[in-house]
């Protein structure tokens, strides 16, 4: 257990760093936002296209995994919009936002260091497969519901224009036909792509940190937050686990991050979509801050079953 804390305490230091430099006024929204910029547009990519493209296909692409991790992403989310739209009440908007943040993981920024953590450069095979069945899908569905209320083709468009063109799915798209080819990236290219990937990291999680401290939880948000927490955090995994094991069969390696992936806290652009469609947007603000705190925990705990 310690060897995986100490693993991940590096990681979630970071973000803590951001948290505490934002709380004490030494960062602000407008560094916050640049650097987020920065790692979702060109460091995260840089980094997911040159672990794509440096591995043979076979390695990164696995049906059987991606099959299992969507019907596991899809089976929760359904029953999370149902259990949730017949407690709450709440209308569809609402519920669809509350299903997504309990299946959407932070694929883009706690994602990459955690599972190259864990599992070294092969961890981003089932990464890449995660982000295009959650980002691709789950997300997707779940903005056409954020945006019901406002009807129309433009939220349907909106959303699908969005999840093609997010900078990381992108990447691992053009990864893999790069990869495909067996062409071998030049050497002064990869050296670039490296240097500008190793950024990735450190700046997605300093930025991720302050964009949490700027983000609270009150007491008429804590128990929907909790409820999405326990979703995410536990049941999710527990769901991905059963369905890889005894459904699909998959390999151990993809069963194991498949796991841990699912054990992620939530996605937070989840949250800018709540906002804009106004879809109850303080509670998955809520959630999303719950999850990834208490994700310092879990994760760990979660390797610590699967790994060790």
């Amino acid at each position: 257990m310690i060897s995986f804390i100490a693993l991940s305490l590096p990681i979630f230091g970071v973000v803590a760093l951001g948290w505490i430099a934002t709380r004490m006024s030494l960062s602000n929204q407008t560094v916050i936002d640049a650097l987020g910029v920065f790692s979702f547009r060109f460091a995260l990519p840089v980094l997911v296209f040159r672990l794509v493209a440096g591995q043979p296909l076979t390695s990164s692409f696995n049906l059987t995994f991606y099959g299992g991790y969507l019907t596991s992403g899809g089976l929760l989310f359904m029953l999370a919009f149902g259990v949730f739209r017949l407690l709450t009440g709440r209308s569809v908007a609402v519920a669809g936002a509350y299903a997504t943040t309990a299946t959407v993981s932070n694929l883009g920024f706690l994602g990459p260091p955690l599972m190259l953590a864990f599992f070294g450069e092969r961890g981003a095979g089932p990464l890449a497969m995660a982000i295009l069945a959650e980002i691709m899908i789950l997300l997707t569905v779940g903005g056409v519901l954020m945006g019901a209320a406002h009807g129309g083709m433009g939220v349907r468009s909106l959303a699908l224009r969005g999840t093609v063109q997010n900078p990381i799915v992108m990447a691992i798209v053009i990864g893999a036909v790069l990869a495909a080819t067996g062409f071998p990236l030049p050497a002064p290219v990869d050296r670039f792509l490296g240097f500008l990937g190793a950024s990735a990291g450190p700046t997605a999680l300093f930025a991720l940190g302050g964009a949490l401290a700027l983000q609270k939880i009150d007491r008429k948000t804590a128990i929907a937050a909790g409820a999405i927490a326990v979703t995410k955090l536990v049941i999710y995994p527990v769901l991905v686990w059963g369905v890889l094991t005894y459904i699909f069969r998959t390999g151990t390696f993809w069963l194991e991050e498949g796991i841990l992936i699912a054990a992620l806290p939530p996605a937070g652009n989840i949250y800018v979509l709540a906002q804009r469609y106004g879809a109850d947007h303080d509670v998955v603000s809520a959630g999303i801050v719950l999850s990834t705190l208490v994700s310092v925990a879990t994760v760990p705990l979660a390797a610590w079953l699967v790994l060790g």
